[in-house]
């Protein structure tokens, strides 16, 4: 025999001998669940090398139990069954069609589900509620026989009867005994308080058993109960209005609660003064018919006194009894504001017409007035101001009737016969203006001044010299149409106004005034002439000449274009392709102590310092 051979034949013994305890490492078939696991290269799945299976191991995998446990819930995560290894219940290696899944159903402790069992699901079979049609997880749902994936939520396994009309909170009103009756429910934690006659009524009276998506439904919420009309019919036939309960209780229909808290006001008569405090059948007959009952007034007009007393004046004032009496009383007389007062030798007009009789009538009614002049009933307001020769004109020279004593008939076109004619602004100046002291609050209309500075701040104080500003007085620049309007001749002063100079407010030049507008100095003497001294000097020192930049050799006052400025003075005159270039093709910007600067003195003037 060959050595070749010898060798094959060892090599071919080794595996046969290699295969044959391979075999006799797995001590059987994986269950058909674990059967993807089967082969040596797999072992370590589930087991630790030189150990048995760990729970660890078969957490990894079965992740859906893990998370239970980690969230303290379910069978796995109770104290008992937590401390256990897997293995105790579910073994393996027991062949292909082993249940790993095995326990008593009829001793198993279901409280250790966190999930107790109470009332009727007690007595149901597991598979009742553990069907995949309860599993909302996908992927559990597909897994037969499984256990897994139920919520402890009532709508997770059961139809929702109330159609999402209520709460999703079921056991707020169920118990768990049965789902009729409603065991938790209290009405009176609802809006409508079952009293009388309503708590014994059966709950589908009021909550009728309908058809709702082809299912059977009872209305619970949304129910009109503000008034007993909603759900029981009207005896009364729409002749009483207003609310049942104001004369009915929940006790019984026929038993009248209404004297004293029936609004009357609902009616066409109101009640006021006794007539609030008498019994309802002293004035409507009794009677036990709904559909006459309290009616027998219907007609009776709220004025129409005599329907229901008697006349003790025997119709000599005629029988609108309201206009001297009320109803707190018959001898309580009203005012006597009803009364025509045109048959009298003084006729009620404008504003006399809302005074109160006794305002006047001090006395007796019947006793005379002197009403020839006002002042005999009404003070003198101003204080005789208006007296000539110790006598006061009559009110009604400047008060009339018709409108308030604040009313003045007094206007422009008079204002102009004065001392004081109202010119611009002063005719649209509100009369208080001038006219109301401000300490005492009261109208005075003498000696109160003429001239401006009499009712205007002099804001200028000595600021102006008084060869422009004589005696004070303002209208030397100011004229009454508005302030802003100063007619000051410029050409007085050593610094005439001209181009924008002219159109410039005064206050530009000669106010220094903070951001809210509020007036810092004044200054109208001795301001400096130089441009630099008001505008900004853009061009630095660049054309200053002795350090003084003369901004006139090249601006005038009505632009701020250099329109004197010729370029063909300076040391480049513009020529040939120059004469069309922008000034700022030559002339940059640059920064130059944190501001824009234009360069004009360049001091370049050799071709290739431009181009190159």
């Amino acid at each position: 025999m060959s050595k070749p051979f010898l060798t094959y034949s060892f090599i071919l013994g080794f595996l046969l001998i290699g295969f044959y305890s391979m075999a006799q490492i797995s001590p059987g078939d994986l269950t058909t669940a674990h059967a993807k696991l089967e082969g040596m290269g797999n072992c370590t799945q589930c087991h630790e090398l030189g150990d048995k299976v760990t729970n660890a191991k078969c957490l990894d995998c079965h992740d859906e139990i893990s998370n239970l446990m980690t969230q303290n819930r379910g069978f796995h995560a109770s104290r008992d069954v937590k401390t256990q290894s897997c293995t105790k219940c579910h073994s393996e290696h027991h062949g292909r069609n082993f249940d790993m899944v095995r326990f008593d159903s009829n001793s198993f402790d279901h409280n250790k589900t966190s999930y107790t069992l109470e009332g009727a699901h007690k007595a149901v079979d597991c598979k009742q509620c553990h069907q995949a049609s309860n599993i909302a997880n996908a992927d559990i749902r597909k897994r037969s026989d499984t256990y897994l994936g139920l919520q402890t939520d009532c709508l997770s396994c059961h139809d929702d009867f109330h159609q999402g009309s209520m709460p999703n909170d079921c056991l707020k009103c169920h118990s768990m005994e049965a789902f009729s009756p409603v065991a938790n429910f209290d009405h009176n934690d609802t809006a409508f308080p079952l009293n009388g006659s309503h708590a014994t009524v059966d709950c589908k009276e009021c909550h009728k058993i309908t058809i709702k998506d082809g299912k059977q439904f009872q209305q619970f919420k949304g129910l009109a109960f503000n008034d007993c009309k909603a759900c029981h019919s009207d005896p009364h036939q729409g002749n009483l209005p207003g609310a049942c309960a104001q004369c009915h209780t929940e006790s019984s229909f026929s038993a009248f609660n209404g004297t004293g808290r029936f609004n009357h006001t609902v009616t066409e008569f109101t009640l006021n003064g006794q007539h609030k405090s008498i019994n309802c059948f002293e004035c409507h007959a009794k009677t036990s018919s709904p559909t006459t009952v309290f009616q027998d007034k219907a007609a009776v007009a709220e004025s129409n006194c005599v329907a229901c007393h008697q006349d003790p004046h025997e119709n000599k004032y005629d029988q609108d009894c309201a206009k001297c009496h009320q109803e707190q009383s018959f001898i309580a007389l009203k005012s006597m504001d009803f009364f025509d007062h045109s048959v009298t030798d003084f006729p009620l007009e404008g504003q006399h017409q809302t005074v109160d009789c006794r305002a006047c009538h001090e006395k007796r009614f019947s006793t005379p007035i002197d009403f020839t002049a006002c002042k005999n009933c009404h003070e003198d307001y101003h204080n005789g101001q208006f007296a000539e020769g110790g006598t006061s004109p009559d009110c009604d020279a400047c008060h009339s009737l018709e409108e308030p004593f604040t009313f003045t008939s007094f206007s422009i076109d008079k204002h102009q016969d004065t001392a004081f004619p109202l010119e611009g602004a002063h005719a649209a100046t509100p009369c208080f203006a001038c006219h109301v002291d401000e300490a005492s609050k009261r109208w005075e209309f003498r000696d109160i001044g003429t001239t401006c500075i009499d009712c205007h701040d002099n804001i200028h104080n000595d600021a102006i010299p008084k060869n422009y500003y004589p005696e004070n007085t303002c209208a030397s620049c100011h004229g009454p149409e508005t302030w802003d309007a100063v007619n000051f001749d410029h050409n007085q002063t050593n610094w005439p106004l001209t181009g924008k100079h002219v159109e410039t407010a005064c206050s530009q030049c000669h106010f220094e005034i903070s951001e809210n507008e509020v007036v810092i100095s004044q200054n109208f003497t001795n301001l400096n002439t130089d441009c630099a001294s008001c505008h900004e000097n853009i061009h630095d020192n660049s054309f200053a000449v002795n350090g003084v930049t003369e901004c006139s050799r090249c601006h005038v006052t009505s632009s701020w274009l250099p329109e004197k400025f010729n370029h063909n003075e300076t040391r480049f005159p513009l020529t040939g392709k120059h004469e069309a270039l922008d000034c700022k093709a030559c002339h940059k910007t640059q920064i130059k102590n944190g501001e824009q600067t234009i360069i004009y003195k360049l001091n370049t003037l050799e071709c290739i310092d431009c181009h190159s």
